[in-house]
């Protein structure tokens, strides 16, 4: 397993841009599929994106074309760029990681960050 631990989030009007990171140890980080996903209170936890080991993404549709998830296997760092905003992005964003080949599913997601806040204010 790996683990993983998010920074970066924070607080942003409506329409601004937020970047969260995720710091991945462990061994064969670039074997892995990376997911995002957020919590906001209370609510069910729900995929956002997830890239594989090769750099092809996939995105749920309340995101698609604002949020960008890149990776740096060298590095074993994965990123959420923000962009666009919006009130009802406001949740606890969670890194998280997979053998499978891709999920959108918590469950088979085997290692997750702590977690960090990102709040968008109208």
């Amino acid at each position: 397993q790996l683990q993983l631990v998010e920074s970066g989030g924070g607080s942003v009007q409506a329409g601004g841009s937020l970047r969260v990171s995720c710091a991945a140890s462990g061994r064969s980080f670039s074997s892995y599929t990376m997911g995002w996903f957020r919590q906001a209170p209370g609510k069910d936890r729900e995929f956002v994106g997830a890239i594989v080991w090769s750099g092809g993404t996939g995105y749920a549709d309340p995101v698609k074309g604002r949020f960008t998830i890149s990776r740096d296997n060298a590095k074993n760092t994965v990123l959420l760029q923000m962009n666009n905003l919006k009130p009802e992005d406001t949740a606890v964003y969670y890194c998280a990681a997979t053998r499978m080949t891709y999920s959108v599913y918590a469950t088979d997601f085997e290692s997750w960050g702590q977690g960090t806040q990102v709040t968008v204010s109208s």
